[in-house]
């Protein structure tokens, strides 16, 4: 049987320090007017003495304590991470080396105008991520094309990958398929049919939003001077997307884009060679090793305080407050939900995990303030979605701001649908809509 750990508040204290050096050493050297802010002090080693202190402040005893540590790292949602970070470079790269992006570029502009490209973009990204029920494999995917089309353009590149972050997190949102959707209606034993209907009455205005703010964004955009492109270099990003919505898993999709581009290139691209193809290869990990180590690290912090009873102590705290409160209706009741995951996706890092850290707090909640399950299976999805793709050390913005080159504190200010949406969900607690009928037991 697992042990259950004491909940104790000092266990978060080590995320909130690498928030503090990374947030912290970026705020200051761009007061500085230095360069490349964010990137003076790398997110892996500002990560260094949160863990150490995380260690430090164990009572467990120091090899038991990287063992919880190394098995953190070890856990399959950070590995299945930490494979999709190394084959979206590898495919980003490989295509880019044989022209694939410039292609894809040139053939979409000439069908698309530019004011159109950024809620093309959302849509691509909202559809592609719906279909695979994964954010990751679809900006892994999309990314590259954005970037290729904000520079042909104009467009703030920043601005871009927001849409696509945007548009992979409404997907992820929505998906029937999606580990956060499964996630979000087990705990909650509700039907997936039903809190997509929810979602879909909240997420669907946040998107009519976001085209249109995006729209506007766009409009700005430049007329690019009409250039040729050879359709057949567009076939590696034709397959994946084809693969993508078949549901195929996003490891074999990402794989056969790379072995299509690189054959494609060996075929099509005078001096491209098996050599300069394990290269491009090569040079795509490397692009990703940054975030991958973050990735890695957080896996095994957030281990760490979990056994420490960090996040006992979170959930204790929420139950103590609500409790407080007394039986003030719905609304507190939902918001104390939307608060729990909120705050444990924050600590987590990780929007699956936080609904399932959550989860049977969040049912009892619902219970205790009579929130229909359907509702609290919502609002844990929506809320874990809103911030995840908000947190600039979230999975999702390090891995488009890698693509690109960009600060992921700059992309988490342009990530427009995710701020829309969490103002949709409050308002929607706030004014008890979409109403419900009336249901029996849920299960």
């Amino acid at each position: 049987m697992t042990e259950r750990p004491q909940p104790r508040a000092i266990a978060l204290l080590p995320l909130l320090l690498f928030l503090l050096i990374f947030l912290g050493s970026g705020v200051y050297y761009t007061l500085s007017g230095t360069d490349f802010a964010f990137y003076q002090i790398k997110a892996p080693v500002a990560i260094l003495p949160a863990i150490v202190l995380a260690i430090l402040l164990a009572r467990e005893g120091l090899n038991r304590s990287l063992d919880t540590f190394i098995a953190g790292i070890g856990d399959s949602n950070i590995i299945m991470m930490v494979l999709v970070f190394l084959l979206a470079g590898a495919f980003a790269s490989v295509t880019d080396a044989i022209g694939g992006v410039t292609a894809t570029v040139n053939m979409g502009l000439s069908f698309i105008p530019p004011s159109f490209v950024l809620p093309g973009l959302f849509l691509i990204a909202a559809f592609i991520s719906t279909a695979m029920g994964t954010s990751m494999g679809t900006i892994g995917a999309v990314a590259p094309v954005a970037l290729g089309f904000a520079e042909a353009t104009g467009i703030s590149i920043p601005v871009a990958m927001g849409a696509v972050i945007g548009g992979a997190m409404a997907g992820d949102n929505l998906s029937i398929i999606s580990d956060t959707t499964i996630a979000a209606t087990r705990t909650q034993s509700v039907a997936m049919r039903d809190k997509f209907k929810l979602n879909l009455l909240i997420a669907l205005p946040a998107a009519m939003l976001t085209l249109l703010l995006l729209f506007i964004l766009g409009d700005t955009a430049t007329e690019p001077a009409q250039a040729d492109y050879q359709a057949i270099l567009v076939l590696p990003y034709v397959a994946v997307l084809v693969l993508a919505l078949s549901g195929l898993n996003v490891l074999a999709v990402l794989l056969t884009g790379i072995v299509l581009s690189g054959l494609t290139g060996l075929l099509l691209t005078d001096g491209y060679a098996l050599s300069t193809w394990g290269n491009d290869i090569y040079r795509g990990f490397e692009g990703m090793l940054e975030i991958t180590i973050l990735s890695m690290f957080i896996g095994g912090l957030s281990a760490v305080m979990k056994r420490e009873g960090g996040l006992a102590w979170l959930r204790q705290t929420i139950q103590r407050i609500t409790a407080r409160i007394g039986q003030s209706g719905r609304r507190s009741g939902e918001a104390a939900i939307a608060a729990l995951v909120s705050i444990a996706n924050l600590f987590v890092a990780n929007n699956t995990v936080a609904i399932i850290v959550s989860g049977s707090v969040a049912r009892d909640l619902a219970d205790h303030y009579q929130v229909d399950r359907r509702r609290s299976a919502s609002l844990l999805d929506i809320f874990s979605c809103v911030v995840q793709g908000l947190i600039p050390y979230g999975a999702q913005i390090l891995l488009a701001g890698s693509l690109a080159g960009v600060s992921p504190l700059v992309l988490a200010g342009q990530v427009h649908y995710c701020w829309i949406l969490g103002a949709a969900a409050v308002l929607a607690i706030i004014a008890g809509v979409p109403r419900l009928k009336a249901a029996g037991e849920p299960g």
